[in-house]
């Protein structure tokens, strides 16, 4: 059955609804993505739109919660579409939607780099966009988790009296898009989360080893906290961040450039060594594994965790079962609740678990479940989750 270029507008949502606007130069594509996305009640497509000129131009006229951004298009493309997006409405949030290829993990890498929220690997077909569950599931949920995360800041704003501005392009903002990095004003506000938290005492054994679980936002925040680390901080690394294979090969090369430290992919039994750091492949979990007096990393197939392959649960239950209280794990930015079991079984053999807190995460899911279990000795912005690593590990640097 043929589809229209672009779906009907539904009329205007309710105001809890997230609203949403989906940038492909594919109109077919455009209306698969806005009927899966319209199966939801939660969620209203608001507009449509070709390519990224066309988008700044609408997001100048529609208030927009999320959008859903190709790379590849005609015109202007999405990476060159996202400063000029965030400098209309600093505070949007995009995901970028492109099929799996190494270039297209190279754009999407680069377009969480200078603000993008989150990425989506579009099927590379359209029947399998119409008839893939699991990528209207992945989609919806990303969608309404963003939208949301951007909703409750906003509040918290208002609540705090803080004007909502919407800034010209200034030389300072100039210079940071072109550099990569999302103004300030669209970065996170510094509020402190809603609820209090109950911190626990760190573990008194110091660790051998440091465990990072993240996802939504991950990216930039994996940069930001193991580009701040110091040369003297030479325990091992192990990452699980959620992503696809062909993205995680990719992202390992960042974490290397931006880090100046080794990083490549887990290998299932490669011993673990000092100074390296080791990110969790891309449709595997990573576990590590005691042979002997060495450490070894384990990569299996076994099932998704809290919906994840690669996830944060089964990395963290490995290292507290091969290191006992020797152990140090952070949660970074994420939606849903993964980590905090697994930090829980963390901090039962002793260990310390910190996480970052909810002003700087895109999503402040998996981080907030760990705040919120009782089970971090630390709950901080991102630029001083490094910092707190250094001195629980005790490092002079």
């Amino acid at each position: 059955m043929a589809l229209p270029s672009d779906p009907p507008k539904p009329g205007p949502g309710a105001p809890s609804q997230v609203r949403v606007m989906v940038v492909d130069d594919s109109a077919v594509i455009r209306g698969l993505i806005t009927r899966a996305l319209e199966s939801d009640p939660a969620v209203h497509v608001v507009a449509t739109v070709g390519n990224g000129q066309l988008a700044v131009g609408q997001l100048g006229r529609t208030d927009v919660d999320v959008i859903v951004l190709d790379i590849e298009m005609p015109v202007m493309d999405g990476l060159t579409a996202i400063p000029k997006l965030l400098e209309v409405a600093p505070d949007v949030k995009i995901i970028m939607a492109s099929t799996l290829t190494q270039r297209n993990a190279q754009s999407s890498i680069e377009a969480m780099n200078k603000g993008a929220a989150d990425y989506i690997p579009k099927p590379s077909s359209t029947g399998e966009i119409h008839g893939s569950a699991d990528f209207k599931r992945e989609l919806t949920e990303k969608v309404k988790a963003l939208g949301r995360a951007r909703r409750d800041k906003r509040d918290r704003n208002r609540a705090a009296g803080v004007p909502e501005v919407r800034p010209q392009l200034t030389e300072t903002t100039r210079a940071a898009t072109a550099a990569g990095v999302p103004p300030p004003s669209a970065r996170s506000s510094l509020l402190s989360p809603q609820s209090p938290i109950q911190l626990r005492a760190a573990g008194r054994t110091p660790p051998q080893i440091v465990a990072i679980g993240s996802s939504t936002g991950g990216p930039q925040a994996l940069f930001a906290v193991l580009g701040a680390l110091p040369a003297a901080m030479r325990l091992p690394i192990v990452i699980t961040q959620h992503m696809p294979a062909t993205f995680t090969t990719i992202l390992a090369e960042h974490i290397q450039r931006t880090s100046k430290r080794p990083c490549a992919e887990g290998v299932d039994g490669q011993t673990l060594e000092a100074g390296r750091i080791y990110l969790a492949p891309g449709d595997n979990h990573m576990k590590v594994e005691s042979q002997g007096a060495q450490k070894v990393i384990r990569i299996t197939k076994e099932p998704p965790e809290n919906f994840c392959r690669p996830a944060v649960d089964p990395m963290f239950r490995s290292v507290a079962a091969s290191y006992g209280a020797a152990v140090l794990g952070v949660v970074l930015t994420g939606m849903g609740s993964d980590g905090a079991k697994g930090g829980r079984v963390v901090v039962d053999a002793g260990g310390t678990v910190i996480a970052q807190d909810e002003a700087t995460s895109v999503v402040w899911g998996m981080p907030g479940a760990a705040a919120m279990a009782g089970i971090c000795a630390a709950v901080l912005p991102v630029d001083k989750i490094a910092g707190e690593i250094v001195k629980i590990a005790g490092v002079r640097a």
